[in-house]
Protein backbone atom coordinates (compact mmCIF):
# COMPACT_ATOMS: atom_id res chain seq x y z
CA UNK A 1 0.00 0.00 0.00
CA UNK A 2 1.67 3.49 -0.83
CA UNK A 3 3.00 5.50 2.29
CA UNK A 4 0.56 8.61 1.48
CA UNK A 5 -2.40 6.48 2.89
CA UNK A 6 -1.36 6.56 5.87
CA UNK A 7 -1.31 10.12 5.75
CA UNK A 8 -2.78 12.57 8.48
CA UNK A 9 -3.41 16.06 7.63
CA UNK A 10 -1.59 18.11 10.88
CA UNK A 11 -5.31 19.55 11.26
CA UNK A 12 -6.19 15.81 12.78
CA UNK A 13 -2.75 15.07 14.33
CA UNK A 14 -3.38 18.39 16.51
CA UNK A 15 -6.38 17.44 17.26
CA UNK A 16 -5.02 14.10 18.30
CA UNK A 17 -2.36 15.76 20.48
CA UNK A 18 -4.87 17.66 22.50
CA UNK A 19 -5.95 14.91 24.41
CA UNK A 20 -2.38 13.75 24.87
CA UNK A 21 -2.29 15.85 28.77
CA UNK A 22 0.55 12.92 29.64
CA UNK A 23 4.28 14.10 29.04
CA UNK A 24 5.00 9.84 29.23
CA UNK A 25 2.65 10.03 26.04
CA UNK A 26 3.65 12.38 24.82
CA UNK A 27 7.19 11.71 24.27
CA UNK A 28 7.20 8.62 22.05
CA UNK A 29 4.56 9.91 19.59
CA UNK A 30 6.83 13.37 19.23
CA UNK A 31 9.66 10.96 17.89
CA UNK A 32 7.21 9.16 15.18
CA UNK A 33 7.88 12.31 12.64
CA UNK A 34 9.19 15.27 12.05
CA UNK A 35 6.31 16.65 11.21
CA UNK A 36 4.64 15.38 14.85
CA UNK A 37 7.15 16.68 17.10
CA UNK A 38 6.79 20.21 15.74
CA UNK A 39 3.56 19.54 16.59
CA UNK A 40 4.11 18.75 19.78
CA UNK A 41 6.58 21.54 20.38
CA UNK A 42 4.23 24.02 19.57
CA UNK A 43 1.47 22.30 21.40
CA UNK A 44 2.93 21.41 24.60
CA UNK A 45 2.33 23.71 27.41
CA UNK A 46 2.98 21.86 30.05
CA UNK A 47 6.61 20.30 30.56
CA UNK A 48 8.08 18.02 33.02
CA UNK A 49 11.57 17.70 33.99
CA UNK A 50 12.66 14.98 36.24
CA UNK A 51 15.89 15.46 36.40
CA UNK A 52 16.70 19.07 36.55
CA UNK A 53 20.42 18.54 36.21
CA UNK A 54 20.16 17.41 32.76
CA UNK A 55 19.48 20.01 30.88
CA UNK A 56 19.71 23.86 30.61
CA UNK A 57 16.38 25.79 30.99
CA UNK A 58 17.53 27.56 27.29
CA UNK A 59 16.91 24.22 25.77
CA UNK A 60 13.72 23.04 27.33
CA UNK A 61 12.45 26.38 26.24
CA UNK A 62 14.46 26.12 23.10
CA UNK A 63 12.43 22.61 23.03
CA UNK A 64 9.04 24.15 24.03
CA UNK A 65 8.59 27.77 23.61
CA UNK A 66 5.14 27.85 24.45
CA UNK A 67 5.18 25.94 28.05
CA UNK A 68 2.40 27.53 30.62
CA UNK A 69 3.35 25.20 33.41
CA UNK A 70 6.80 23.70 34.17
CA UNK A 71 7.90 20.66 36.85
CA UNK A 72 11.49 20.73 38.08
CA UNK A 73 12.69 17.63 40.16
CA UNK A 74 16.04 17.91 41.60
CA UNK A 75 17.67 14.33 42.85
CA UNK A 76 17.05 12.96 46.65
CA UNK A 77 20.81 13.13 48.05
CA UNK A 78 23.04 14.22 49.63
CA UNK A 79 21.79 17.58 50.49
CA UNK A 80 22.94 20.57 49.58
CA UNK A 81 24.04 19.19 45.93
CA UNK A 82 22.26 21.47 44.15
CA UNK A 83 19.90 22.88 42.15
CA UNK A 84 19.42 26.43 41.96
CA UNK A 85 15.52 27.79 40.87
CA UNK A 86 17.01 31.00 39.57
CA UNK A 87 18.70 30.30 36.39
CA UNK A 88 15.30 28.46 35.33
CA UNK A 89 13.83 31.69 36.13
CA UNK A 90 15.75 34.19 34.73
CA UNK A 91 15.59 32.39 31.66
CA UNK A 92 11.81 32.13 31.57
CA UNK A 93 11.39 35.56 31.78
CA UNK A 94 13.80 36.55 29.48
CA UNK A 95 12.40 34.31 27.08
CA UNK A 96 8.95 35.92 27.49
CA UNK A 97 6.96 32.69 27.92
CA UNK A 98 3.72 32.87 29.88
CA UNK A 99 4.19 30.86 33.08
CA UNK A 100 0.91 29.98 35.45
CA UNK A 101 2.55 27.16 36.96
CA UNK A 102 5.44 26.31 38.70
CA UNK A 103 5.73 22.54 40.98
CA UNK A 104 9.02 22.20 42.34
CA UNK A 105 10.38 19.13 44.46
CA UNK A 106 13.77 19.65 46.28
CA UNK A 107 15.03 22.74 44.63
CA UNK A 108 16.94 25.97 46.41
CA UNK A 109 14.55 28.35 46.46
CA UNK A 110 15.30 32.16 47.29
CA UNK A 111 13.14 35.14 48.57
CA UNK A 112 14.59 36.93 45.92
CA UNK A 113 13.81 34.20 43.41
CA UNK A 114 10.47 34.22 44.55
CA UNK A 115 10.14 37.92 44.34
CA UNK A 116 10.66 38.10 41.03
CA UNK A 117 8.74 35.09 40.10
CA UNK A 118 5.48 37.21 41.40
CA UNK A 119 6.22 40.29 39.42
CA UNK A 120 7.16 38.63 36.05
CA UNK A 121 4.44 36.37 35.59
CA UNK A 122 1.02 38.27 35.40
CA UNK A 123 -1.33 35.65 34.82
CA UNK A 124 0.66 33.29 37.31
CA UNK A 125 -1.62 31.15 39.37
CA UNK A 126 0.10 27.88 40.92
CA UNK A 127 3.09 27.32 42.96
CA UNK A 128 3.72 23.93 44.66
CA UNK A 129 6.99 23.65 46.56
CA UNK A 130 7.66 20.16 48.05
CA UNK A 131 10.76 19.77 50.23
CA UNK A 132 12.59 22.53 49.13
CA UNK A 133 14.77 25.33 50.93
CA UNK A 134 16.00 28.32 51.33
CA UNK A 135 13.33 30.62 51.28
CA UNK A 136 10.86 32.21 54.00
CA UNK A 137 7.37 33.40 54.17
CA UNK A 138 9.15 36.77 53.18
CA UNK A 139 9.19 34.92 49.76
CA UNK A 140 5.84 33.51 49.95
CA UNK A 141 4.59 37.38 50.95
CA UNK A 142 5.96 38.46 47.56
CA UNK A 143 3.82 35.40 45.77
CA UNK A 144 0.58 36.38 47.73
CA UNK A 145 0.78 40.24 47.16
CA UNK A 146 1.65 40.29 43.42
CA UNK A 147 0.03 36.88 41.94
CA UNK A 148 -3.97 38.59 41.55
CA UNK A 149 -4.84 35.24 39.66
CA UNK A 150 -3.26 32.78 42.28
CA UNK A 151 -5.53 29.45 42.53
CA UNK A 152 -3.08 27.28 44.13
CA UNK A 153 -0.08 27.80 47.02
CA UNK A 154 1.04 24.31 48.07
CA UNK A 155 3.91 23.74 50.36
CA UNK A 156 4.96 20.23 51.51
CA UNK A 157 7.32 19.40 53.89
CA UNK A 158 10.17 22.13 53.15
CA UNK A 159 12.57 23.82 55.03
CA UNK A 160 11.20 27.51 55.69
CA UNK A 161 12.23 29.95 58.05
CA UNK A 162 9.25 31.70 59.45
CA UNK A 163 10.19 35.14 61.18
CA UNK A 164 7.45 36.67 60.03
CA UNK A 165 4.15 35.39 60.11
CA UNK A 166 2.22 38.44 58.16
CA UNK A 167 1.94 36.70 54.75
CA UNK A 168 -1.62 36.20 54.75
CA UNK A 169 -2.22 39.54 55.33
CA UNK A 170 -0.53 40.17 52.14
CA UNK A 171 -2.97 38.82 49.68
CA UNK A 172 -5.22 41.84 48.44
CA UNK A 173 -9.04 42.19 49.46
CA UNK A 174 -10.30 41.40 45.70
CA UNK A 175 -8.21 37.58 46.04
CA UNK A 176 -11.18 35.02 45.27
CA UNK A 177 -9.64 32.58 43.19
CA UNK A 178 -7.83 30.82 45.62
CA UNK A 179 -8.90 26.98 45.23
CA UNK A 180 -5.94 25.14 47.21
CA UNK A 181 -4.09 26.71 49.95
CA UNK A 182 -1.36 24.28 51.89
CA UNK A 183 0.70 25.60 54.52
CA UNK A 184 0.86 23.03 57.06
CA UNK A 185 4.99 22.51 56.98
CA UNK A 186 5.33 25.82 58.75
CA UNK A 187 6.34 26.35 61.38
CA UNK A 188 5.60 30.10 62.82
CA UNK A 189 2.31 31.65 63.90
CA UNK A 190 -0.49 32.83 60.99
CA UNK A 191 -2.91 35.84 61.16
CA UNK A 192 -6.03 33.95 61.91
CA UNK A 193 -8.19 36.89 61.06
CA UNK A 194 -6.47 37.05 57.55
CA UNK A 195 -6.59 33.29 57.27
CA UNK A 196 -10.35 33.64 58.35
CA UNK A 197 -11.05 36.65 55.83
CA UNK A 198 -9.02 35.07 52.82
CA UNK A 199 -11.02 31.92 53.43
CA UNK A 200 -14.23 33.42 53.21
CA UNK A 201 -13.95 34.98 49.99
CA UNK A 202 -12.66 32.39 48.05
CA UNK A 203 -15.93 30.11 47.29
CA UNK A 204 -13.75 28.11 45.26
CA UNK A 205 -11.97 27.04 47.98
CA UNK A 206 -11.71 23.08 48.21
CA UNK A 207 -8.58 22.52 49.71
CA UNK A 208 -6.82 24.10 52.85
CA UNK A 209 -4.31 22.43 55.42
CA UNK A 210 -2.99 24.67 57.87
CA UNK A 211 -0.12 24.38 60.82
CA UNK A 212 -0.46 23.31 63.92
CA UNK A 213 -0.56 26.55 65.33
CA UNK A 214 -3.96 27.16 64.49
CA UNK A 215 -6.60 26.67 66.79
CA UNK A 216 -9.80 25.04 66.96
CA UNK A 217 -11.92 28.35 67.67
CA UNK A 218 -10.22 29.26 64.70
CA UNK A 219 -10.90 25.83 62.40
CA UNK A 220 -14.35 26.46 64.10
CA UNK A 221 -14.79 29.75 61.91
CA UNK A 222 -13.18 28.97 59.10
CA UNK A 223 -15.37 25.48 58.33
CA UNK A 224 -18.48 27.92 58.83
CA UNK A 225 -17.04 30.42 56.49
CA UNK A 226 -15.93 27.10 53.95
CA UNK A 227 -18.60 24.23 54.37
CA UNK A 228 -18.03 23.33 50.87
CA UNK A 229 -14.11 21.86 51.44
CA UNK A 230 -13.41 18.82 50.23
CA UNK A 231 -9.66 18.10 50.91
CA UNK A 232 -9.14 19.36 54.98
CA UNK A 233 -5.97 19.44 57.05
CA UNK A 234 -6.56 20.77 60.79
CA UNK A 235 -4.13 22.96 63.08
CA UNK A 236 -4.29 22.14 66.40
CA UNK A 237 -6.72 19.50 67.81
CA UNK A 238 -6.70 20.55 71.73
CA UNK A 239 -9.62 21.55 73.47
CA UNK A 240 -11.95 20.59 76.43
CA UNK A 241 -14.69 18.09 75.07
CA UNK A 242 -17.03 19.87 77.32
CA UNK A 243 -16.23 23.27 76.11
CA UNK A 244 -18.30 25.65 73.94
CA UNK A 245 -15.69 25.32 71.51
CA UNK A 246 -15.88 22.06 71.38
CA UNK A 247 -19.54 22.05 70.66
CA UNK A 248 -19.26 24.84 67.77
CA UNK A 249 -16.71 22.91 65.79
CA UNK A 250 -18.52 19.53 66.23
CA UNK A 251 -21.71 21.75 64.81
CA UNK A 252 -19.45 23.08 62.30
CA UNK A 253 -18.14 19.93 61.11
CA UNK A 254 -21.37 18.23 60.71
CA UNK A 255 -22.29 20.66 57.80
CA UNK A 256 -19.28 20.20 55.54
CA UNK A 257 -20.26 17.61 54.18
CA UNK A 258 -18.22 17.23 51.03
CA UNK A 259 -14.87 15.97 53.17
CA UNK A 260 -13.30 13.84 51.44
CA UNK A 261 -9.82 14.08 52.71
CA UNK A 262 -8.37 14.48 56.20
CA UNK A 263 -5.01 15.27 57.76
CA UNK A 264 -3.54 17.32 60.92
CA UNK A 265 -2.04 17.17 63.90
CA UNK A 266 -3.37 16.02 66.55
CA UNK A 267 -0.33 15.25 68.71
CA UNK A 268 -1.77 16.90 71.84
CA UNK A 269 -5.28 16.02 71.38
CA UNK A 270 -7.69 14.84 74.05
CA UNK A 271 -9.00 11.30 72.92
CA UNK A 272 -12.53 12.36 73.49
CA UNK A 273 -12.07 15.13 71.17
CA UNK A 274 -11.71 12.67 67.98
CA UNK A 275 -15.46 12.59 68.32
CA UNK A 276 -16.45 15.73 66.73
CA UNK A 277 -14.42 14.28 63.58
CA UNK A 278 -16.18 11.14 63.31
CA UNK A 279 -19.49 12.57 61.34
CA UNK A 280 -17.27 12.90 58.00
CA UNK A 281 -15.11 10.00 58.84
CA UNK A 282 -17.96 7.66 57.12
CA UNK A 283 -17.22 10.03 53.58
CA UNK A 284 -13.59 9.64 53.81
CA UNK A 285 -11.37 8.36 51.16
CA UNK A 286 -8.28 9.37 52.51
CA UNK A 287 -6.87 10.09 56.40
CA UNK A 288 -3.18 11.25 57.13
CA UNK A 289 -2.76 10.63 60.55
CA UNK A 290 1.01 10.53 59.89
CA UNK A 291 2.09 13.14 62.41
CA UNK A 292 -0.40 12.18 65.07
CA UNK A 293 0.45 9.49 67.38
CA UNK A 294 -2.74 9.04 69.36
CA UNK A 295 -3.27 5.89 71.01
CA UNK A 296 -4.19 2.70 69.83
CA UNK A 297 -7.38 2.48 71.41
CA UNK A 298 -8.64 5.57 69.97
CA UNK A 299 -7.38 5.89 66.79
CA UNK A 300 -8.73 2.07 66.14
CA UNK A 301 -12.13 3.87 67.25
CA UNK A 302 -11.74 6.40 64.41
CA UNK A 303 -10.74 4.27 61.59
CA UNK A 304 -13.87 1.70 62.52
CA UNK A 305 -15.79 4.71 60.86
CA UNK A 306 -13.89 5.17 57.70
CA UNK A 307 -15.19 2.15 55.72
CA UNK A 308 -14.55 4.49 52.54
CA UNK A 309 -10.91 4.44 52.97
CA UNK A 310 -8.63 4.68 50.09
CA UNK A 311 -5.78 5.85 51.55
CA UNK A 312 -4.57 5.86 55.03
CA UNK A 313 -1.28 6.96 56.63
CA UNK A 314 -0.68 6.25 60.28
CA UNK A 315 2.32 5.63 62.74
CA UNK A 316 3.62 2.37 64.15
CA UNK A 317 1.79 3.04 67.64
CA UNK A 318 -1.39 1.50 66.15
CA UNK A 319 0.12 -2.07 66.61
CA UNK A 320 -0.47 -5.85 64.64
CA UNK A 321 -4.02 -5.37 66.16
CA UNK A 322 -4.86 -2.17 65.24
CA UNK A 323 -3.61 -3.19 61.73
CA UNK A 324 -6.09 -5.87 62.12
CA UNK A 325 -9.01 -3.75 62.55
CA UNK A 326 -7.41 -1.69 59.68
CA UNK A 327 -8.07 -4.83 57.54
CA UNK A 328 -10.97 -5.80 59.03
CA UNK A 329 -12.50 -1.84 58.36
CA UNK A 330 -10.96 -0.34 54.91
CA UNK A 331 -11.75 -3.50 52.65
CA UNK A 332 -10.96 -0.74 49.69
CA UNK A 333 -7.81 0.59 50.72
CA UNK A 334 -5.48 1.13 47.76
CA UNK A 335 -2.52 2.90 49.75
CA UNK A 336 -1.37 2.41 53.10
CA UNK A 337 1.45 3.70 54.57
CA UNK A 338 2.80 2.92 58.55
CA UNK A 339 5.44 5.22 59.97
CA UNK A 340 7.54 5.24 62.70
CA UNK A 341 6.10 6.84 65.93
CA UNK A 342 8.85 9.58 67.02
CA UNK A 343 8.06 8.26 70.19
CA UNK A 344 9.04 4.14 72.31
CA UNK A 345 6.25 2.01 71.05
CA UNK A 346 5.51 -1.66 70.65
CA UNK A 347 6.26 -0.98 66.69
CA UNK A 348 4.19 -3.45 64.31
CA UNK A 349 5.08 -6.77 63.00
CA UNK A 350 4.87 -9.44 60.23
CA UNK A 351 1.16 -10.01 61.84
CA UNK A 352 0.13 -6.62 60.92
CA UNK A 353 1.22 -6.75 57.65
CA UNK A 354 -0.48 -10.10 56.74
CA UNK A 355 -3.50 -8.98 58.15
CA UNK A 356 -3.38 -6.29 56.00
CA UNK A 357 -2.62 -7.86 52.91
CA UNK A 358 -5.94 -10.50 53.77
CA UNK A 359 -8.33 -8.07 54.24
CA UNK A 360 -7.29 -5.26 51.60
CA UNK A 361 -6.30 -7.28 48.39
CA UNK A 362 -7.11 -3.94 46.43
CA UNK A 363 -3.70 -2.54 47.68
CA UNK A 364 -1.12 -0.85 45.15
CA UNK A 365 0.98 0.88 47.35
CA UNK A 366 2.54 -0.17 50.57
CA UNK A 367 5.16 1.21 53.20
CA UNK A 368 5.74 -0.99 55.92
CA UNK A 369 7.88 -0.20 59.09
CA UNK A 370 8.46 -2.83 60.97
CA UNK A 371 10.46 -3.98 63.78
CA UNK A 372 10.07 -8.02 62.60
CA UNK A 373 9.67 -9.65 59.73
CA UNK A 374 9.21 -13.19 58.12
CA UNK A 375 9.61 -14.86 54.55
CA UNK A 376 6.43 -15.95 55.21
CA UNK A 377 4.67 -13.05 55.61
CA UNK A 378 6.08 -11.37 52.43
CA UNK A 379 5.26 -14.38 50.97
CA UNK A 380 1.60 -13.89 51.71
CA UNK A 381 1.65 -10.36 50.78
CA UNK A 382 2.65 -11.31 47.03
CA UNK A 383 -0.28 -13.89 46.92
CA UNK A 384 -2.77 -11.72 48.51
CA UNK A 385 -1.93 -8.52 46.98
CA UNK A 386 -0.62 -9.08 43.79
CA UNK A 387 -1.67 -5.64 42.06
CA UNK A 388 0.82 -3.99 44.37
CA UNK A 389 2.86 -0.84 42.57
CA UNK A 390 4.70 0.35 45.02
CA UNK A 391 6.59 -1.50 48.19
CA UNK A 392 8.62 0.03 50.13
CA UNK A 393 9.68 -1.89 53.98
CA UNK A 394 11.40 0.31 56.62
CA UNK A 395 13.61 -1.33 59.48
CA UNK A 396 15.56 -0.20 62.11
CA UNK A 397 18.10 -3.18 61.75
CA UNK A 398 19.74 -2.90 58.16
CA UNK A 399 20.37 -6.74 59.46
CA UNK A 400 16.80 -7.84 60.07
CA UNK A 401 16.54 -11.75 59.51
CA UNK A 402 13.51 -13.43 59.04
CA UNK A 403 12.11 -13.57 62.77
CA UNK A 404 11.14 -17.23 62.83
CA UNK A 405 14.03 -19.02 61.09
CA UNK A 406 16.65 -16.39 60.87
CA UNK A 407 17.57 -16.74 57.05
CA UNK A 408 17.72 -13.80 55.06
CA UNK A 409 14.66 -12.10 53.84
CA UNK A 410 15.71 -13.02 50.26
CA UNK A 411 12.73 -15.56 49.43
CA UNK A 412 10.02 -13.44 50.95
CA UNK A 413 11.48 -10.12 48.09
CA UNK A 414 11.50 -12.81 45.74
CA UNK A 415 8.15 -13.60 46.26
CA UNK A 416 7.25 -9.72 46.16
CA UNK A 417 8.90 -9.44 42.80
CA UNK A 418 7.60 -12.77 40.93
CA UNK A 419 3.85 -12.27 42.00
CA UNK A 420 3.47 -8.45 41.67
CA UNK A 421 3.78 -8.19 37.56
CA UNK A 422 3.35 -4.33 37.86
CA UNK A 423 5.43 -3.38 40.61
CA UNK A 424 7.24 0.07 39.31
CA UNK A 425 9.22 0.77 42.55
CA UNK A 426 10.41 -1.34 45.44
CA UNK A 427 12.99 -0.66 48.58
CA UNK A 428 14.87 -3.53 50.19
CA UNK A 429 15.30 -3.55 54.30
CA UNK A 430 16.88 -6.55 56.02
CA UNK A 431 19.46 -9.05 55.79
CA UNK A 432 19.36 -9.57 51.88
CA UNK A 433 21.82 -11.53 49.58
CA UNK A 434 22.66 -11.84 45.78
CA UNK A 435 20.40 -14.03 45.30
CA UNK A 436 17.12 -11.60 46.05
CA UNK A 437 18.53 -9.25 43.07
CA UNK A 438 19.20 -12.29 41.04
CA UNK A 439 15.06 -12.62 41.78
CA UNK A 440 14.75 -8.72 41.16
CA UNK A 441 16.49 -8.81 37.78
CA UNK A 442 14.48 -12.10 36.54
CA UNK A 443 10.87 -11.12 37.81
CA UNK A 444 10.77 -7.35 37.87
CA UNK A 445 10.37 -6.23 34.48
CA UNK A 446 8.19 -3.30 35.20
CA UNK A 447 10.40 -1.63 37.86
CA UNK A 448 11.80 1.93 37.65
CA UNK A 449 12.84 2.70 41.02
CA UNK A 450 15.04 0.36 43.41
CA UNK A 451 16.63 1.44 46.38
CA UNK A 452 19.33 -0.05 47.77
CA UNK A 453 20.67 -0.39 51.49
CA UNK A 454 23.40 -2.28 53.36
CA UNK A 455 22.52 -5.27 51.10
CA UNK A 456 23.88 -7.95 49.21
CA UNK A 457 26.98 -9.56 48.97
CA UNK A 458 28.95 -9.13 45.89
CA UNK A 459 28.93 -7.57 42.24
CA UNK A 460 26.81 -10.15 40.90
CA UNK A 461 23.73 -8.42 42.80
CA UNK A 462 24.60 -5.43 41.14
CA UNK A 463 25.01 -6.88 37.91
CA UNK A 464 21.79 -8.64 37.93
CA UNK A 465 19.81 -5.69 38.21
CA UNK A 466 21.34 -3.70 35.32
CA UNK A 467 21.40 -6.84 32.98
CA UNK A 468 17.42 -7.81 33.72
CA UNK A 469 15.63 -5.12 35.10
CA UNK A 470 14.88 -3.24 30.87
CA UNK A 471 12.48 -0.42 32.37
CA UNK A 472 15.01 0.75 35.30
CA UNK A 473 15.34 4.25 35.20
CA UNK A 474 16.68 5.45 39.10
CA UNK A 475 18.98 3.26 41.43
CA UNK A 476 20.20 4.47 44.70
CA UNK A 477 22.48 2.22 46.74
CA UNK A 478 24.01 2.99 49.92
CA UNK A 479 26.52 0.97 51.97
CA UNK A 480 26.53 -1.80 50.12
CA UNK A 481 29.52 -4.14 48.66
CA UNK A 482 28.85 -2.96 44.81
CA UNK A 483 32.31 -1.81 43.31
CA UNK A 484 34.26 -1.14 40.15
CA UNK A 485 33.02 -4.51 38.66
CA UNK A 486 29.58 -3.63 38.95
CA UNK A 487 29.72 -0.05 37.91
CA UNK A 488 31.54 -0.79 34.44
CA UNK A 489 29.87 -4.08 33.23
CA UNK A 490 27.46 -2.63 31.55
CA UNK A 491 27.64 0.89 30.74
CA UNK A 492 25.38 1.47 28.10
CA UNK A 493 22.07 1.15 30.29
CA UNK A 494 23.19 4.26 32.25
CA UNK A 495 22.22 5.89 29.02
CA UNK A 496 18.23 4.84 29.71
CA UNK A 497 18.17 5.64 33.37
CA UNK A 498 17.56 8.98 34.87
CA UNK A 499 20.18 8.40 37.43
CA UNK A 500 22.55 5.72 39.54
CA UNK A 501 23.50 7.27 42.78
CA UNK A 502 25.90 4.95 45.12
CA UNK A 503 27.05 6.05 48.36
CA UNK A 504 29.76 4.40 50.73
CA UNK A 505 30.45 1.78 48.26
CA UNK A 506 33.58 -0.29 47.20
CA UNK A 507 33.78 2.23 44.00
CA UNK A 508 37.06 3.97 42.89
CA UNK A 509 38.12 7.53 41.54
CA UNK A 510 39.94 5.61 38.85
CA UNK A 511 36.52 3.99 38.07
CA UNK A 512 34.60 6.53 38.25
CA UNK A 513 37.34 8.50 35.45
CA UNK A 514 37.57 5.58 33.16
CA UNK A 515 33.48 5.55 33.04
CA UNK A 516 33.36 9.47 32.23
CA UNK A 517 35.91 9.01 29.53
CA UNK A 518 34.33 6.10 28.58
CA UNK A 519 30.70 7.53 28.55
CA UNK A 520 31.23 10.76 27.52
CA UNK A 521 27.23 11.83 27.20
CA UNK A 522 26.80 11.17 31.57
CA UNK A 523 27.57 13.87 33.92
CA UNK A 524 29.91 11.72 36.57
CA UNK A 525 29.90 13.80 39.64
CA UNK A 526 31.72 12.78 42.96
CA UNK A 527 32.65 14.06 46.41
CA UNK A 528 36.13 14.22 46.61
CA UNK A 529 38.07 11.30 47.89
CA UNK A 530 40.49 11.73 51.11
CA UNK A 531 44.13 12.29 50.66
CA UNK A 532 44.35 8.33 52.10
CA UNK A 533 42.84 6.25 49.17
CA UNK A 534 40.99 5.96 45.75
CA UNK A 535 38.00 5.40 47.37
CA UNK A 536 35.18 8.13 46.69
CA UNK A 537 32.44 8.71 49.28
CA UNK A 538 29.64 9.80 46.50
CA UNK A 539 28.93 9.12 43.11
CA UNK A 540 26.32 10.61 40.76
CA UNK A 541 25.45 9.83 37.51
CA UNK A 542 23.03 10.69 34.86
CA UNK A 543 22.63 11.24 31.10
CA UNK A 544 23.14 14.75 30.26
CA UNK A 545 22.17 16.63 26.72
CA UNK A 546 24.24 19.57 27.89
CA UNK A 547 27.17 18.42 29.67
CA UNK A 548 28.55 19.40 32.90
CA UNK A 549 26.22 21.45 34.53
CA UNK A 550 27.07 24.95 35.85
CA UNK A 551 26.39 25.20 39.87
CA UNK A 552 28.01 22.06 41.44
CA UNK A 553 28.67 22.78 45.12
CA UNK A 554 32.41 22.92 45.91
CA UNK A 555 32.21 19.61 47.30
CA UNK A 556 31.28 17.94 43.98
CA UNK A 557 33.57 16.81 41.38
CA UNK A 558 32.77 16.99 37.70
CA UNK A 559 34.78 14.23 35.79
Amino acid sequence: MAANHYYFPEEVVEHIFHYLTSHKDRNPVSLVCKSWYNIDRFSRDKVFVGNCYAITPERVISRFPRLKSLTLINRTCPPHWGDSLRPWITTLISSGVNLEELRLKRMVVSDNCLRLLSQSFPNFKSLVLVSCQRFSTDGIAAIASNCRFLRELNLQENQVDDARGQWLSCFPDDCTTLVSLNFACLRGQVNFGALVRLVARCPNLTSLRVNSLVPLHVLQRILLQAPQLVDLGVGSFSTNPVSETYYKLENAIQKCTSIRSLSGFFRLVDPCCLRAIYPVCQSLTSLNLSCSPISSTKLCELIHYCRKLECLWIQDVIGDKGLGIVASTCTELQELRVFQCTTECSGVTEEGLVAVSAGCPKLKSLLYTCRQMTNAALITVAKNCPNLVCFILNTANPKLTDGITTQPLDEGFGAIVQSCKGLKQLRLSGLLTDQVFLYIGMYAEQLKTLTIHFAGESDDGMLYVLNGCKKLKKLDIKNSPFGNVALLANVRKYETMQFLCMFSCQVTLGACKALARKMPRLNVEIISPDGNNDRIEEMYLYPSLVGPRRDAPNFVQTL
